[in-house]
């Protein structure tokens, strides 16, 4: 059926303005207030962001530790000297090693003692009553195995065998604990190396700690430190710290470790698993650690030998050039504690409450708006155990990537609004959630995923029409949904579900593809590498503001751009990351993602004329029939 009014297509000008399908946010008389509160309480927060770098530009120093046993080994398979082959690699930039405590069978290793199976002595002695599954040990050093017992809990005897005192284990003592080769510290220490010493657990040692050496760092094997599950033993151990330092190792959770960082401080320290360093090349390698150091505040760098000398050589070299270009001084790190103003800490947390309100109040439903402040307060509250400041910097991480995007949100030159806003909220956020354990990574940002999903929340809350919000559900739900509808809504939610799986570059299903990987490791050897997802989603946003694209289009687009302010404020979410790599960082993506949207704004306009006018005689126009996506449910033309 053919309809009897004429249809003719609409001019350019006639067209309306995509952003006007988008409510303009309310204008409430506190908004003066609520802003002057905002930047007043900038003040301490740029004061401690001031600190802060200060306080990273002097940490500056990393150790390239060698773990020992394995440099011994290496030597031993190549005919070498280790001690040699170590001064080969102190020449590329190792100044440190990393010693495990001894065990009794390293003393039978080094001809210290002499241990045999009760089996064979009681089959070489019989009618002495010696009893096979024991295990026999004597000195070939003077008094080194009769010093032993007295270590232990284990019970022992002495028994004579032709003429000779024997001491008999019920148990094969071997892989006891028994304190560190000293003869091997001190020519270690002559050296000027820096040290790092990894003591066993054992329950069966009596005196835990006593005959450490005097060394900077410990670090602890397995799971747990020592004495961890027993809290009599852990301050004991404490006590044994002294002045050393223990090490926290990345990826290696170890429990009881905040007690003694509590107590002592502690270093940061890098290491890879030798399988996994092994299917890497040495030049790889090397950039993960120039990583750790530049970009993760890794003090501590334990470095293990390639299976050839070669490798390791190249690895050492490279790392040490990267080092050298990322101003961290190799030397033995002088480590002091993060500790940030209580005080200013407080003053700044008037500002991300004052931006939230702000932010509910200018909702084009004030109600509503004020409604999400409240949730989102809550939220970040408890999701931070009703901790004051790390509630505080975690509502400053979702209030002002959404400010910008409600407060205006009508041309080009409002991102930029926004982009200032939420470089403010960078400075609350680090202000408020930047501590000693954070710094060091024990205590991580709670609500990293919240950052980009609550920003979006409220950003797209804030689109809803000034009307009944029963008269809104009903205009969403008699809305016709095209076909074409439901693939932009599916494309829309597989972007930003492979955004939010890809927020820590390390969920399954949603890791990095190899291409881009070799991408990222060219652009952190040479720069800061910038969030892909920042560059990516800016341009998004300008190309939104620009209402470029007709219909709903331009507000999806604008959604698009939260993300990226979004970003922002994850990346100064990670409080171990120096606070001038998160700007320079973010930095980086800010230019080239506005570079790429005022470039994309052009080229969307050219592509949409030569849509509309591809095929067309001179002088049609656009045609009849506007084939653009209807306005959102509910919205004003």
């Amino acid at each position: 059926m053919t309809d009897p009014t004429p249809h003719t297509a609409p001019t350019p000008d006639a067209r309306p303005d995509p952003l006007r399908l988008i409510p303009a946010p309310s204008r409430h008389p506190l908004t003066p207030v609520l802003l002057g509160l905002m930047f007043l309480s900038l003040i301490p927060a740029l004061i401690l962001a001031f600190g802060r770098v200060g306080y990273e530009q002097a940490q500056k120093t990393a150790a390239l530790v060698m773990d020992y046993p394995a440099l011994v080994a290496q030597a031993k398979r190549y005919g070498q000297d280790p001690q040699a082959l170590l001064g080969r690699y102190e020449a590329l930039g190792v100044n440190g090693v990393a010693l495990y405590e001894d065990v009794i069978g390293s003393l039978e290793q080094r001809g210290q003692i002499y241990v045999r199976a009760g089996s064979d002595l009681a089959a070489e002695n019989p009618g002495l009553g010696l009893k096979p599954g024991s295990v026999y040990m004597r000195s070939l050093e003077p008094g080194v195995a009769e010093a032993l017992p007295a270590q232990y809990t284990i019970p022992t005897r002495t028994v004579s065998i032709r003429g000779q005192e024997w001491i008999e284990w019920p148990t094969d003592p071997r892989f006891l604990p028994a304190g560190p080769d000293r003869a091997l510290v001190e020519r270690l220490k002559s050296r000027n190396l820096t040290l790092v010493y990894r003591p066993y657990a054992d329950d069966a040692v009596k005196n835990v700690g006593a005959n450490w050496p005097d060394v900077p760092f410990i670090a602890f094997t397995g799971d747990e430190v020592i004495g961890a599950r027993t809290p009599e033993l852990l301050t004991q151990i404490s006590e044994r710290m002294g002045n050393r330092l223990p090490a926290i190792i990345e990826s290696n959770p170890q429990r009881g470790l905040d007690d003694l960082v509590a107590a002592h401080g502690g270093a940061r320290m890098f290491a890879l698993n030798p399988s996994w360093q092994n299917r890497l090349s040495p030049l790889d390698v090397a950039s993960k650690y120039n990583l750790a150091a530049r970009e993760r505040g890794m003090r501590l760098l334990y470095l293990r030998p390639y299976p050839t000398i070669n490798e390791t050589e190249d690895m050492l070299r490279r790392t040490t050039e990267l080092l050298k270009n990322s101003g961290v001084n190799v030397t033995r790190p002088q480590i002091t504690a993060f500790e940030p103003s209580t005080l200013l800490r407080a003053l700044s947390i008037v500002g991300p409450l004052a931006a939230l309100l702000l932010l509910g109040l200018s909702f084009p439903l004030r109600r509503l708006g004020l409604v999400a402040a409240g949730l989102s307060l809550l939220l970040a509250l408890g999701m931070n155990g009703f901790n004051p400041f790390a509630g505080a910097a975690l509502v400053a991480a979702v209030t002002f990537p959404a400010l910008g995007m409600v407060l205006r949100r009508s041309r080009v030159s409002d991102w930029f609004v926004a982009t200032g806003l939420s470089l403010v909220g960078v400075l609350f956020v680090s202000a408020l959630g930047a501590t000693r354990d954070s710094t060091l990574g024990l205590d991580p940002f709670r609500g990293v995923g919240l950052t980009l999903v609550l920003p979006l929340a409220l950003v797209a809350t804030s689109f809803l029409p000034r009307q009944d919000l029963r008269q809104t559900a009903r205009d969403l739900y008699s809305a016709p949904i095209r076909l074409g509808d439901i693939a932009v809504m599916g494309l829309g939610l597989a972007v930003f579900a492979l955004v939010f799986l890809r927020r820590g570059n390390t969920t399954s299903g949603a890791s990095v593809s190899s291409t881009e990987a070799d991408l990222r490791q060219i652009l952190q050897d040479s720069i800061v590498r910038p969030r892909f997802k920042e560059m990516a989603a800016h341009p998004l946003g300008l190309i939104g503001l620009s209402g470029t694209l007709p219909g709903y289009f331009s507000a999806l687009l604008v959604l698009g751009g939260v993300v990226g302010q979004a970003s922002i404020l994850n990346t100064f979410s990670h409080f171990h990351t120096p606070l001038l790599i998160s700007a320079a960082r973010a930095f980086i993506g800010l230019g080239v993602g506005l570079i790429a949207g005022l470039a994309g704004i052009q080229l969307v306009k050219l592509a949409l004329r030569l849509w509309n006018t591809s095929g067309r005689p001179p002088g049609q126009g656009s045609g009849s029939t506007d084939a653009r996506p209807a306005p959102a449910p509910g919205a004003r033309a």
